[in-house]
């Protein structure tokens, strides 16, 4: 408990043994009222405090002017009847208090939890001057700095080991129990925690475009974007209690009034009871509070497992996903590119290699990297000039005065140059020198090993369709989609072809259903924003796929998705238990309340024990990890 909540448990045990004590000590008259009124501003004197506030700001129509008025009002009866029980007036403000003060641990409790997941904001890095380290601000370091982390130390901002080796702990990051090998060569993201050895990190990236101030930023960011259950319930509490306030004179002036013209006793007094109950009953704090509380822990839920969801709003469209569709590159397949052959060269395979891997020199596409690696030797740049990239094709450039193209069938047919297919299942780079075709080399790509489970728990999740989107040629295309068990396959696409595909697939599907994209790539950016949720690789994904994604995978495992889809339904699934809940007891409460069936002890349930027994679900929604 914090100092506040103290203090609030302090009042309450005090206002209850003056209740219990003025029960058993026989008082009467002017004392007993005297007495009564203590116990009842000792717990109830903020409450009257916030509602003449709201009052003077015009903001009048509040859980605690209701509060305020039903037990003030209570008060009044018991003076104007001369009964002396002022009891019941206490006890709604006594129990009311209870339940804000549980209502406030409980949600302290869940943000106290999900910061703790989310504790990776590094809090300074190492520095090494004149041979003794120093620690300093994180935002103070530049890029291509050489900070040391020890053991037990977050890695303060991402970058390549220079020296060392450890085991990471990356739980905070991806949810992955298992710690992490990493050394020399190995590039490092920070939020990690060294385990064992001492590493040197060169800096590739300033702390604020790091990986722990981009999840940080995304997690603070949430709770701005708001769903539609969200504002619905802000909305309906705005005219809700108004109505009830209203519907609450109505019920305490208009029946004394028609049975004073029919010729009967009015009886104010039992309908202005029955008015008070009803306010006690109205107030909406279960709904107000449980509702927003909901989607909190659903979202820090799935933080802890390794899942970013930028906003409720899109935690409850992603309960309704029932298409997803992949890009296949570093999404089902690891982005490993290997060359597993040449063919058809009219010169040595090396020479061919090293025209394909100079030609693509300048390129960072994992197909580049990987002639690069299988060429194995140092890139003289200098030896190339005049490089082009043709979008969706491949690339030109003049290598040592030669004319060379390296790219698809479709850069071999725009440039009128015969080519010769491939049996072989894996990309295929033609080679065209001086205008004459030279040959062709096979890359393949790995499948990552959880990507046909992952279709398999999709379709266990509900999800009804997959798809797969890649740029690559139709016999590769086809090959990993059976091999996975995708439901429906388009290859041989453009950026833009991507675009359209979904855009056929948005207007095909039904009304409340929606359809995911799941993308890695600068060129699934578009398509990332176009889809009703966009889903993007965290780990080996790019800043700007990232950005335009709405769900975040930190560890790049595709299982995740259909964890994540798990995720929003239980956490929708609450919220509408809660809903239902609060209004058919509330409704039910306020009826029985102006027909005189419910008295104040009805009240206290119909408001406290709901808000009390809402709260509870709601925390349910923490509780992931089995999903």
């Amino acid at each position: 408990m914090n100092r506040k909540q103290k203090k609030m448990l302090a009042r309450i045990l005090t206002a209850a043994a003056m209740l219990i004590a003025l029960k058993l000590i026989p008082v009467t008259g002017v004392l007993q009222l005297a007495l009564y009124l203590v116990a009842y501003l000792v717990i109830g004197y903020d409450i009257l405090k916030k509602a003449w506030r709201g009052i003077l700001n015009r903001q009048v129509f509040d859980e605690n002017f209701l509060m305020a008025v039903a037990t003030v009002g209570a008060f009044a009866l018991a003076i104007v009847s001369r009964s002396g029980d002022y009891v019941e007036a206490i006890a709604v403000m006594l129990f009311y208090q209870i339940g804000e003060l549980f209502q406030s641990y409980a949600v302290g409790k869940s943000r106290r939890n999900i910061s703790a997941l989310m504790d990776i904001r590094p809090d300074y890095a190492n520095i090494e001057r004149d041979g003794q380290l120093e620690k300093v601000d994180p935002d103070e370091v530049e890029i291509g700095s050489v900070i040391v982390v020890q053991p037990g130390e977050k890695v303060p901002l991402d970058g390549v080991i220079l020296s060392g080796a450890s085991s990471l702990n990356t739980s905070a990051l991806t949810g992955e129990s298992l710690p992490r090998d990493a050394k020399t060569g190995d590039e490092v993201i920070s939020g990690c925690i060294n385990m064992t050895g001492v590493l040197r990190i060169q800096t590739t990236k300033a702390f604020g475009e790091s990986t722990v101030s981009k999840i940080l930023e995304l997690v603070e960011d949430s709770s701005s974007h708001k769903s539609k259950s969200e504002n619905f319930i802000s909305k309906f509490a705005r005219v809700y209690t108004p109505a009830v306030c209203y519907s609450a004179l109505a019920l305490a002036v208009l029946p004394p009034v028609v049975r004073l013209m029919l010729g009967h006793p009015a009886q104010w007094g039992d309908w202005v009871y029955r008015a008070l109950t009803f306010l006690v009953i109205s107030c909406p704090c279960a709904l107000v509070i449980s509702i927003p509380l909901s989607f909190f822990a659903g979202i820090g839920g799935a933080s802890k497992e390794g899942v970013l969801i930028k906003g409720s709003n899109y935690l409850e469209t992603l309960s309704k996903v029932k298409t997803v569709v992949f890009d296949k590159t570093g999404t089902l397949t690891q982005g490993v590119f290997e060359v597993s052959g040449v063919h058809h060269s009219e010169m040595e395979n090396e020479k061919l290699l090293e025209y394909a891997a100079l030609a693509e020199c300048a390129s960072s596409h994992p197909i580049s990297k990987s002639l690069q690696r299988a060429y194995g030797k140092a890139i003289d740049r200098d030896r190339v000039r005049d490089i082009q990239e043709i979008s969706g094709k491949g690339v030109s450039a003049v290598v040592d005065g030669h004319a060379v193209l390296a790219g698809n069938d479709k850069l071999m047919a725009l440039r009128g140059i015969p080519f010769i297919g491939c049996h072989s299942v894996g990309t295929i780079i033609h080679i065209a020198i001086d205008g004459q075709y030279a040959g062709h080399i096979v890359i393949s790509d790995v499948v990552k090993p959880h990507a046909k489970e992952a279709i398999e728990r999709l379709k266990h999740a509900g999800v009804e369709k997959t798809v797969m989107l890649t740029g690559d040629s139709r016999r590769v295309a086809d090959q990993v989609a059976g091999a996975l068990g995708v439901d429906e396959v388009h290859s041989e696409l453009l950026p833009a072809d991507k675009v359209a595909q979904v855009e056929t697939l948005l207007a095909g599907k039904g009304g409340k259903d929606k359809l995911a994209f799941v993308g890695d790539g600068i060129n699934d950016a578009p398509v990332l924003s176009r889809a009703d949720i966009g889903i993007a690789m965290g780990a080996m994904g790019s800043d700007a796929a990232i950005e335009a994604a709405d769900v975040v995978l930190m560890d790049d495992d595709p299982l995740k998705i259909a964890k994540a889809i798990r995720i929003s339904r239980k956490c929708i699934g609450i919220v509408y238990q809660n809903i239902v809940f609060a209004l058919a007891v509330k409704f039910a409460c306020l009826a029985l309340g102006a027909l005189g069936l419910a008295n104040m002890w009805a009240a206290i349930f119909a408001d406290v024990g709901v808000m009390v027994l809402a709260v509870l679900n709601a925390i349910r929604a923490l509780r992931v990890h089995n999903l």
